[in-house]
């Protein structure tokens, strides 16, 4: 069974910084490509980030700059490295894959105080 958990969430002060951490298992996850959404409240998921399996990146425009995505394969775990957070970031943050059928963890909560 292929499980996605995020952890790395919590409360952070603007302007400081978070690691978000995504661990996979069931599946190989060198061959998959690995996105990160966030959810506000009242608002539709968007898509945060992503990196395939070459390790090519793509980013909101929002967060362009501020976050990075990284890998580890030996890990089966994805990051999102936040910095510079700011109130707007506040989010629940998911990371998502496919594996058949699209793959969604369970969520992590970031919440950025002014």
């Amino acid at each position: 069974q292929v499980q996605l958990v995020e952890s790395g969430g919590g409360l952070v002060q603007a302007g400081g910084s978070l690691r978000l951490s995504c661990a996979a298992s069931g599946m190989i996850f060198s061959i998959n490509t690995m996105t990160w959404y966030r959810q506000a409240p009242g608002k539709q998921r968007e898509l945060v980030a992503t990196i395939t399996p070459a390790g090519s990146t793509i980013y909101a425009d929002s967060v362009e700059g501020r976050f990075t995505v990284s890998r580890d394969n030996a890990k089966n775990t994805v990051y999102l490295q936040m910095r510079s957070l700011k109130p707007e970031d506040t989010a629940v943050y998911y990371c998502r894959t496919n594996w058949g059928s699209p793959i969604w963890g369970q969520g992590t909560q970031v919440t950025v105080s002014s």
